[in-house]
């Protein structure tokens, strides 16, 4: 009977996934305007981070942004550079550090701050502070920008 116990405890461990840890968005680590750390510890899936890219209600980073490798994706954007080649011009790190809070490097750009939560200037105190579950969370879970990250680093010149 014990050893079917510790059979099953092991079997049990394998078989549930382990938490994603996240790095909440006040807690990130900013080395200029890089952030070295995964926010999740997990790698990031490049189809999802294409799939959150042209999401509407998610990224939609083809609202500014043009993206060759897309030609099925309407309406893309010329606010932002175009990403071809976005992988060559920038490390993981930094890439991660343009999702998380894009003004830390420009200062003066439009581009939305993804993984942010205070620090706001015009939202209010309704918006400071809250967390990816509540409504007026980050734009992207850590998830979604390490998925993000994944895609852009395939965009090669």
């Amino acid at each position: 009977m014990k050893r079917q116990f510790v059979l099953a405890a092991a079997v049990s461990a394998f078989a549930a996934p382990a938490a994603i840890s996240e790095t909440a968005p006040d807690d990130v680590v900013f080395n200029e305007y890089a952030v070295e750390a995964s926010l999740t510890g997990v790698a990031g899936d490049a189809e999802a981070g294409a799939k959150v890219m042209t999401n509407r209600g998610q990224g939609n980073c083809v609202a500014c942004h043009m993206v060759g490798t897309m030609p099925d994706v309407p309406f893309q954007g010329n606010v932002g550079p175009a990403l071809d080649g976005a992988g060559d011009r920038w490390t993981e790190a930094e890439l991660r550090g343009l999702l998380v809070d894009s003004k830390q490097a420009f200062d003066g750009t439009v581009m939305p701050a993804f993984y942010k939560t205070s620090g706001f200037i015009r939202p209010g105190d309704g918006y400071t502070g809250k967390a990816a579950t509540d409504t007026f969370g980050p734009i992207l879970t850590a998830q979604q920008v390490e998925d993000v990250v994944a895609y852009l680093l395939t965009l090669k010149e």
